[in-house]
């Protein structure tokens, strides 16, 4: 059993301003996002840069993220490819991103659109090695109608895997996307533990209370984004479920989100989930003396 690691979602266009200040706080890994566009930044001069900088402590980049919407807009598909190609250069071989959708639609719309695009780009990845993974967030999208992401629902992935029988493709769970649908989020990680190369570090807090009585349609917010450890979810139970089914990735803290560790307090809540999902994965590994 190999030792999860614990690191944290760099936005791709701060990583240089971000980093410096990252890189002696204990994270193990980074892993760098960005968000439906590269904001003028290339990836590939990027890459060496952000390697330099965490060089001198040994850690690692371990996936590189371009959230978008492949099915809808070919930019966005050509982006992602190039996202495949420079993968290693990042010394990575996992690209995490949205499965796309066709905004405004439903999932089952989506679906051919799916096929074609990651038919083909599951394959050109594979040939270099590489895994993508979809990350389980909603955007705001319902089954019928979607905004760029229909892999946020196991019945949407039951239908994905099927349609694209690939290995080297995958899901980046989070627990907060699951709860916020009101899915129990523990049971989904048993049954798909087995598809998830990565995890993000976020969490969320049901208010019970206010949905009893307002509803969900009246425009508030029941599941404020947390960071774990101030959130709902058991990740002693996150960390069991995914040694017990061989996971070898890393937990990846995304922050920026917290509904109030935020701005001045970002760096706290950050550091508070970095030591929270530390102890519940069982701390540091201790070899066992006789076991050796």
């Amino acid at each position: 059993m190999k030792q999860i690691a614990i690191g944290t979602c760099i936005p791709g266009q701060k990583a240089l301003e971000y980093l410096p200040h990252m890189v002696d706080k204990g994270f193990e890994r980074f892993e760098i996002c960005f968000h439906m566009e590269f904001y003028g930044v290339e990836i590939r001069d990027l890459a060496p840069r952000v390697l330099d900088l965490i060089a001198p402590t040994g850690q690692k980049i371990t996936a590189l993220g371009l959230y978008c919407n492949p099915i809808q807009y070919e930019e966005h598909k050509a982006n992602l490819k190039k996202c495949i190609d420079s993968a290693h250069l990042f010394g990575t071989d996992l690209v995490c991103t949205f499965a796309g959708a066709l905004e405004g639609e439903s999932v089952e719309a989506a679906m051919p659109g799916y096929k074609a695009v990651f038919g083909e780009l599951g394959a050109y990845a594979a040939d270099r090695g590489v895994r993508l993974a979809f990350e389980n967030c909603p955007m705001g999208g319902t089954w019928k109608r979607n905004t760029c992401n229909i892999a946020y629902s196991p019945r949407a992935w039951d239908m994905m895997f099927e349609a694209v029988p690939l290995t080297n493709i995958g899901l980046e769970w989070e627990p907060a996307h699951a709860i916020k649908q009101l899915i129990d989020p523990l049971p989904e990680l048993r049954r798909y533990a087995g598809k998830v190369f990565s995890v993000h570090g976020k969490d969320t807090t049901v208010d019970w209370t206010g949905i009893r009585e307002q509803g969900i349609s009246c425009g508030l917010d029941f599941t404020p984004d947390r960071f774990p450890g101030f959130g709902d979810t058991n990740w002693r139970d996150v960390f069991y479920i995914l040694h017990r089914a061989g996971y070898e990735g890393d937990v990846s803290i995304e922050g920026y989100h917290d509904n109030c560790y935020r701005g001045e307090w970002e760096m706290t809540g950050q550091l508070h989930a970095l030591h929270y999902l530390k102890w519940a994965r069982g701390g540091e590994f201790v070899p066992t003396p006789w076991e050796a």
